[in-house]
C-alpha cells in the first residue's frame, strides 16, 4: 500500500514536491512547477502546501 510522505533525500524547501512526486512515480521538476503555478494560478495552492509541510511525516517516521 502506497503512502504519501515528505522526502528527506529530495527536497528544496520541506520534502513535500519530492515525496508527491515518488507518491506519483513522477520527476520531482514536474511536480515543482505544477505546484508553482498551482500556488500562482489559484493561489489556495500556497495553503495546501503548507498544510501539507506541517501535516505529512517524513518517510522514515511512517511506521508499518
Amino acid at each position: 500500500m502506497k503512502k504519501l510522505y515528505k522526502s528527506r533525500t529530495d527536497k528544496k524547501i520541506s520534502g513535500v514536491c519530492g515525496g508527491l512526486a515518488e507518491y506519483l512515480n513522477l520527476d520531482p521538476s514536474i511536480v515543482r512547477l505544477l505546484m508553482f503555478l498551482f500556488i500562482w494560478c489559484v493561489g489556495i495552492g500556497l495553503i495546501a502546501y503548507i498544510a501539507a509541510a506541517l501535516i505529512l511525516p517524513y518517510k522514515d517516521e511512517i511506521q508499518e
